[in-house]
């Protein structure tokens, strides 16, 4: 990129720190313990980034596997830096390969390609593809997470912390519904060649057929994407984007009670956006899980040590100290990151040049419409 003035980079350069240090004192800071399984939803023009129907919004909730949306900017980044190739085949750890399911089954030693990782991540929401990424990118999934959210206060995403690069069961990770819409946005603005991926619904790894969890894309007609999440902790997560007579629209579910719950919960809520018409508050509830909020923040205050929601993984590490230093390192992170911005549309941004590796068309995605079939829930993490 072409800098005519050294000396207002380097003056944009602080300005940029000390928001950042701002932003993050006052957006992680009191998030620990706080998310819950709150039903929330949001529907946005892709075109203006208008809110046309919300209920929520704002509200903390458990990301689960939407969590992989970040892991995916950072991935599709680094293909357009060059730091990463689609063909580029990546080292399994143990650390990656024994990750809770949902799994593609990766054992330490072996390698898999980026593209894989990509599609596995997608359709599988593999968190042992998610975590060989991370560890690629990051040098650790401790790492990476620090960058993940210094990414996200880059893309204004103020109300989010995460805790993995997959989005397993985390006590102190959190997001909103308006922060994911955010995300959902900046994906397809900035990685206009990759999003197609969103829409993959099956593909061949290792001679066998991985199916995807986004039922909803099979039968709601314009829709090509994103992601799917579930915990225990977080509920049935969803964002999606559809396309009608030419509008694009990004929804997104946080808390449903079940997984049809919450894709026909998305079906309504995209209908009435492209008819102009605002979604009921009381069918985003209907379909939400049962509303704990005034009990836990009754014995948040009665507590003097914040807690989410019960989460049926056992950590293997405290989190609260790794706390105090991700936020340290984030604005280490963010600042370095923002050395290295270029301008596009008006937005920062970070990974330039600007030309991206398109899906190939001999490459394994394959697209497919499948039967229906019942989620079968698993009791950690499934979509």
């Amino acid at each position: 990129m072409h800098v005519k003035s050294p000396k207002l980079t380097r003056s944009l350069c602080r300005f940029g720190r000390t928001a950042l240090v701002a932003l993050l004192m006052c957006g992680l800071g009191g998030f620990a313990g706080n998310a819950h399984a709150g039903h929330a939803a949001l529907v946005l023009d892709a075109s203006t980034g208008d809110v046309l129907s919300a209920v929520n919004p704002d509200e903390l909730n458990h990301p689960a596997s939407l969590t992989k949306m970040m892991t995916l900017y950072l991935t599709f980044q680094a293909l357009e830096n060059g730091q990463l190739k689609l063909d580029q085949l990546l080292p399994v750890s143990a650390w990656a390969a024994d990750k809770a399911p949902t799994k593609l089954g990766l054992r330490a030693g072996q390698t898999i390609s980026v593209q894989d990782c990509i599609l596995g991540m997608i359709t599988n929401s593999a968190n042992d593809a998610a975590t060989v990424v991370a560890e690629k990118l990051g040098g650790s999934e401790d790492h990476f997470v620090e960058m993940m959210n210094a990414e996200g206060l880059l893309l204004g995403m103020t109300h989010t912390r995460f805790g993995s690069a997959s989005g397993l069961p985390d006590p102190d990770d959190a997001t909103t519904a308006r922060d994911i819409g955010k995300l959902a946005m900046a994906l397809y603005r900035d990685f206009p060649r990759q999003v197609p991926y969103f829409a993959t619904r099956e593909f061949t790894f290792q001679g066998r057929l991985v199916r995807g969890h986004n039922r909803l894309m099979d039968r709601y007609p314009g829709m090509d994407g994103l992601k799917t999440g579930f915990t225990d902790a977080a509920g049935f997560n969803l964002a999606s984007t559809a396309v009608r007579n030419g509008q694009r629209l990004f929804g997104v579910v946080m808390g449903g009670r079940t997984s049809l719950a919450r894709d026909n919960l998305m079906a309504r809520l995209l209908d009435d956006g492209f008819e102009h018409r605002q979604t009921s508050p009381a069918l985003v509830a209907e379909a939400g899980m049962p509303d704990h909020r005034i009990a836990h923040r009754v014995l948040a205050a009665l507590s003097p040590i914040g807690s989410a929601e019960a989460s049926p993984v056992a950590r293997t590490a405290p989190h609260a100290k790794k706390m105090g230093a991700s936020r340290r390192h984030a604005s280490t992170v963010a600042s370095s990151r923002l050395r290295g911005t270029c301008r596009k549309g008006g937005k920062s941004r970070v990974g330039c040049p600007r030309h991206g590796h398109a899906p190939s068309a001999g490459g394994a995605t394959k697209l497919a419409t499948r039967s229906g079939k019942k989620l079968s829930a698993k009791a950690t993490q499934r979509d």
